[in-house]
């Protein structure tokens, strides 16, 4: 994406669909993995994901950046911009994004022993940002069929999750499976 911007053989227009989509997928892949492992307790390549579970994350934000900074290339100026941001695809997407940079910022093993549970409790903004993540979606779209084929599976296996942990009386977000 960035070679085609620099060639020219790309604009920013042309990827803001396939960077968000790509940020999406990178963030709902990660939530997925603790679900699964419930699902899966002995499947190797689970672990071995949930291991590479922050480079998910990372990526996730390292694509909501670059679409962003294509949003704003793409608008040209502040005016359009403000003209435009009271609109439900657009202040969703910015309080996404808003969400997701401190969770990119302590997204290192330095923030996780210095927050020890806050750091816990910081990661959890995760869930309202797919929740802004898939408004965003649906209304930048206007097309609520592709944004369902990606939160679908994601939100069937968090409300697995909850089920389970909460029928077990457990804590709904379960340490046990950190890794």
């Amino acid at each position: 994406m960035i070679a085609g911007l620099a060639s020219g053989s790309a604009n920013s227009e042309s990827l803001l669909r396939p960077t968000g989509e790509f940020a999406a997928r990178f963030m709902i892949i990660a939530m997925m993995i603790t679900p699964l492992r419930m699902m899966f307790p002995k499947a190797n390549w689970l672990l071995w994901l949930a291991r590479r579970r922050r480079y998910l994350g990372v990526a996730a934000f390292g694509y909501a950046l670059l679409h962003t900074l294509l949003y704003i290339v793409d608008m040209g100026s502040l005016q359009l911009m403000l003209d435009e941001f009271f609109a439900i695809g657009i202040w969703t997407g910015w309080a996404a994004f808003v969400l997701f940079v401190p969770l990119a910022i302590t997204s290192n093993d330095w923030s996780q022993r210095i927050m020890l549970s806050r750091w816990k409790q910081l990661q959890r903004l995760v869930y309202p940002a797919a929740v802004l993540t898939l408004v965003h979606w649906i209304f930048v779209h206007n097309n609520l069929g592709p944004a369902l084929v990606h939160f679908i599976p994601l939100a069937l296996l968090e409300a697995y999750r909850i089920w389970r942990n909460l029928s077990a009386g457990g804590d709904p977000n379960p340490q046990a499976l950190k890794s």
